[in-house]
């Protein structure tokens, strides 16, 4: 009886239609069994063998039974016995990594950083494209009102009107052509200066019936010297120019030089003897 029942409880074995029919079998196998166990003191042995046997070839209305326990066939073992509980299974292999997920939702902005180092100087890029003008500016604040620039002048032009003037005395030029400021002095024959300064002056004589030897001085010290030689029957021509720096007070002249024998300076209606000067530019401090 106990190898017929293990025959019957491996039902995941066999065909669903058989199972039926073995499931119910082994139902009134079960309930033989319990009547066996009563009448187990009557029947012992063969006898008790026998009756077994004949309840397991008595047939049994298995098509009703399988309309009334049909098994659903996905899960054909589900109204049969279940078997002893297996064992775990091992641990499978990891799945691989998926896929990258969709980008999360924009943070709030962050604490700003401390400050880096300060970096080298880039290379100096190439120069640019001139800008448009810019609009004019405001008219600034009107000045304070100027003082009217002072032109410092001073110059004259005189020439002779008497012969072989005395020597070692200044030459008195009373022929006046320009003496505006009234610098020079007519009857001393001197130029003062009255404006501190750079001045030029020159002078060209006639020569004539003797030679000529003349000087320009500058306080009593002469600067420049010139000596003509008289040609007989002869109309000669001597000259001579300088720049001078005078202070305030210095006196310019122009004068026979020597003993006398040398004073053929000439003057008449056709023949002038001149002297002149003026102040190219005065001193900065008296701009």
């Amino acid at each position: 009886m106990e190898s017929a029942v293990s025959e019957l409880t491996a039902p995941c074995a066999l065909r669903d239609s058989d199972a039926v029919a073995r499931l119910h079998s082994l139902n009134r196998l079960q309930q033989a069994n319990q009547d066996s166990k009563q009448l187990e003191p009557m029947m012992r042995g063969l006898a008790g063998f026998l009756l077994c046997s004949l309840l397991l070839l008595v047939p049994h209305p298995t098509g009703v039974a399988a309309q009334d326990t049909q098994p659903d066939p996905k899960m054909p073992c589900a109204n049969w016995m279940g078997g002893a509980p297996g064992y775990p299974g091992h641990n499978g292999v990891p799945g691989r990594d998926g896929k990258d997920g969709r980008d999360g939702l924009k943070g709030d902005k962050g604490d700003e950083g401390p400050a880096g180092p300060k970096g080298e100087p880039g290379p100096v890029g190439s120069r640019g494209f001139p800008g448009p003008p810019g609009s004019p500016g405001t008219p600034g604040i009107p000045g304070q009102k100027g003082r009217d620039a002072f032109v410092h002048r001073s110059a004259f032009s005189v020439g002779l009107t008497e012969r072989s003037p005395a020597p070692n005395v200044p030459i008195r030029f009373s022929k006046i052509f320009y003496n505006e400021q009234g610098h020079y002095d007519p009857s001393t024959g001197k130029f003062l200066c009255s404006v501190p300064g750079t001045y030029y002056f020159a002078y060209h004589l006639t020569v004539y019936l003797s030679d000529v030897k003349v000087s320009l001085y500058r306080k009593d010290k002469a600067v420049i010297f010139t000596y003509d030689q008289f040609q007989n029957n002869n109309v000669d021509q001597a000259s001579g120019s300088v720049l001078l720096h005078l202070s305030s007070g210095d006196e310019v002249w122009l004068q026979v030089y020597g003993n006398g024998d040398k004073n053929g300076v000439y003057a008449d209606n056709l023949n002038d003897s001149t002297f002149m000067g003026f102040l190219l530019y005065p001193d900065p401090e008296n701009y």
